[in-house]
């Protein structure tokens, strides 16, 4: 049986919270109305998925088809703009208050139960293999085309593994690693709802991304944040498209996201799903790795 989207959603938050949760609180964890977590409930009982507010063994094998299968990291780039502390360190593994800024997406996938771990490497890409002591479930994959082409290059090196995966820019620094879930309904994005910004954003209509661009303002705008789930059935789709977009002209210089978004966006209805300025953030420059960790301001 393939669920509802509030049935998925009442599930997920019995799987993934610990406590004994009351309808009110389902209800605030959802923000769905009492009255309707009160009738979900129902019908989750009535396939036995649910005894009162607790999942059954049968409601965990009904989340089994959304449940995340791997994690893809796109880690190949130099990093530019983090000039002078990238001439010898990879952006991911460089430090912020003495962890590798990759360490902490990776621990929070292992959180969430995703053990399947793929980084995508190219520019000083034999220092990557010092992770493999704390990590030794990761695998790599070399993009070797990293000082020619855009990141675009790099998941066409992962094409083949985005389904039921996440796909990560290596470079966040992530602050609150429960933004990394084990289950998600479909394909989706994460972002930062804004009034205003000058930065890479969705613009967004009934919770589904209908632009990308670079900034923009008013009610529909999403802030784009380098985190992303795509479903089986768009896994298989990027596959194929990804290499298509790369192959056509000016393919190369193309950012991956690119691809579902704007020039294959007929294929894919990718939701928005939101995150905090304080939940992650990306280190673009030197000066702003200064500013968020001192030891580097001398």
């Amino acid at each position: 049986m393939q669920l509802s989207r509030k049935q998925f959603d009442i599930l997920k938050v019995l799987a993934t919270t610990k406590a004994n949760l009351t309808q009110r609180e389902l209800a605030e964890a959802t923000s769905y109305s009492l009255g309707s977590v009160n009738g979900i409930l129902k019908e989750l009982a009535s396939h036995s998925y649910v005894e009162g507010t607790t999942i059954s063994p049968e409601g965990l094998s009904a989340l089994e088809p959304y449940r995340v299968k791997r994690a893809v990291f796109i880690a190949a780039g130099f990093g530019t703009r983090l000039v002078p502390i990238t001439f010898n360190t990879p952006k991911p593994l460089v430090r912020v208050h003495g962890v590798r800024i990759i360490d902490r997406l990776i621990d929070a996938c292992l959180a969430a139960g995703i053990n399947e771990i793929y980084i995508v490497r190219g520019y000083l890409l034999e220092l990557f293999d010092q992770l493999l002591y704390k990590y030794p479930m990761v695998k790599f994959l070399e993009n070797l085309e990293f000082n020619e082409a855009n990141n675009i290059s790099s998941s066409l090196v992962a094409r083949y593994l985005l389904s039921n995966a996440y796909v990560f820019e290596a470079d966040l620094l992530i602050s609150n690693p429960a933004i990394i879930t084990p289950y998600h309904y479909t394909s989706d994005f994460l972002a930062i709802k804004k009034n205003r910004t000058d930065d890479w954003c969705f613009r967004v209509k009934d919770g589904v991304i209908v632009e990308e661009k670079v900034g923009g303002e008013g009610d529909d705008i999403w802030q784009m944040v380098g985190i992303s789930y795509w479903n089986e059935e768009d896994g298989h789709k990027l596959s194929q498209d990804i290499q298509d977009v790369y192959q056509s002209p000016g393919g190369k210089e193309r950012y991956w996201e690119q691809v579902p978004l704007v020039y294959k966006k007929e294929h894919y209805a990718v939701e928005v799903r939101e995150c905090h300025e304080e939940d992650v953030v990306e280190i673009d420059t030197f000066n702003e790795l200064k500013a968020i960790d001192k030891t580097y301001d001398v």
